[in-house]
């Protein structure tokens, strides 16, 4: 396990100051994401049928504490804020819709983003290791090779760890994204459903 630790200490000690940006990234990246698996696994568990749903609806009765599905907290929201006039619950219905599909795309953006710069910070690395060897080269001439492999290292390992951060990033961003939309197709369509129970 210290075997371990020293040769991570050495990759980041050998990819430069570009490292701390590219693992900040990261770090923020997959908190995200961890937030979103879990909200939307959440909206994914121990739903309820859209004809449950309009029966509570009906019955103007909350859905137990056990279901929190997708179609359960459409219910809990709307009923939250039911006027119980008609063309009102109408309207608050369609807001209610609207504002469980919006908070369904939250951080989506910020996590493809964070996975998109990882490569750019990676292609920075990369230009200051270069510009390392260059400089050493201008210094010491071609003859000085272990000198050269410092700028050369930074070059690779900040590329090779801005790749490794943001594959994995942008594969999880569309999966997220994916999911996020199966959710709002089946909230849209409660909605929708929920209306002959008005």
């Amino acid at each position: 396990m210290l075997a371990l630790f020293h040769i991570t200490a050495d990759h980041f000690c050998s990819g430069g100051v570009v490292m701390v940006p590219i693992l900040l990234v990261s770090f923020f990246m997959w908190v995200l994401i961890f937030n979103r698996v879990l909200f939307l696994r959440k909206l994914y568990v121990k739903n309820i049928s859209r004809q449950k749903a309009g029966e509570f609806v009906q019955q103007n009765c909350w859905p137990d504490e056990k279901y929190q599905g997708a179609n359960s907290l459409l219910v809990r929201e709307f009923l939250a804020h039911r006027s119980l006039a008609k063309n009102l619950d109408n309207f608050i219905l369609d807001e209610t819709v609207l504002r469980l599909i919006s908070s369904m795309d939250k951080y989506l953006a910020a996590i493809a983003v964070l996975s998109a710069v990882a490569p750019l910070l990676g292609l920075l690395g990369t230009v200051v290791g270069m510009m390392e060897t260059f400089d050493v080269i201008t210094r010491f001439g071609t003859g000085n090779a272990r000198a050269m492999a410092g700028g050369i290292s930074v070059a690779l390992i900040t590329t090779q760890t801005g790749l490794m951060v943001s594959i994995p990033g942008l594969y999880m961003s569309g999966w997220l994204r994916r999911r996020s939309q199966n959710l709002k197709n089946r909230i849209a369509t409660t909605g929708m459903y929920l209306k002959r129970y008005l």
